[in-house]
């Protein structure tokens, strides 16, 4: 009788996440590479001068905002349990 159960349960193949937790996963990947995108640039080409670009309010509060928001979707959407229905 074990037996036979642990062979029906072998046979069903689920994935641990549904459908919304992807979603919200490529939507928390989007944030985080929009962030590392909006970090890019802002360096000179020649070592000796100094580009004040580089402290601009994007590269500073907007981009690790964004990465952080990105971070904090991919711990939602792993945490989320779409299959649990409100009593």
């Amino acid at each position: 009788m074990g037996e036979q159960k642990r062979k029906e349960q072998q046979q069903k193949s689920h994935f641990i996440f549904h459908r919304k937790n992807y979603k919200f996963m490529l939507i928390g990947i989007a944030f985080i590479a929009l962030g590392f995108i909006l970090m890019t640039g802002g360096g000179s080409d020649d070592p000796n001068v100094f580009n004040p670009e580089i402290y601009n309010w994007r590269r500073i509060r907007l981009a690790p905002a964004l990465i952080l928001l990105g971070f904090g979707i991919e711990v939602y959407a792993i945490l989320l349990n779409p299959g649990k229905t409100e009593e």
